[in-house]
């Protein structure tokens, strides 16, 4: 069963934008907190973004001011807008969906789009 499918990754030069989608599961996504993480190579897991279902947003500092997340309920998709790359943001980009409801909790993940950046 996927919860989560990711797609937009790409190589971009540095200074260019991308934008990731990530499409999930009808039953879960209004309930779920969505979040973007990434991981570099040689590198753990770090959080990029978050959006709650009411649509509150948390940043890596390090990405503040340049991305932006986003929800279509519409559609069941959580976007991350991506400006003024950098080639530090190079890595592979997992989309997550955490929640829990009437005694069932997920943490779905999907299964990565890699962006590289050029410099």
């Amino acid at each position: 069963q996927v919860h989560l499918v990711e797609s937009g990754g790409g190589l971009v030069q540095a200074g260019g934008s991308l934008r990731l989608s990530c499409a999930a599961s009808r039953e879960i996504f209004s309930i779920s907190t969505m979040g973007w993480y990434r991981q570099a190579p040689g590198q753990q897991r770090e959080l990029v973004a978050t959006i709650t279902s009411g649509g509150v947003t948390n940043y890596a500092d390090s990405v503040k001011g340049r991305f932006t997340i986003s929800r279509d309920k519409a559609v069941n998709t959580v976007y991350l807008q991506m400006n003024s790359l950098k080639p530090e943001d190079t890595a592979v980009y997992y989309c997550n969906a955490v929640g829990r409801f009437v005694g069932r909790s997920w943490d779905y993940w999907g299964q990565g789009t890699q962006v590289a950046v050029s410099s």
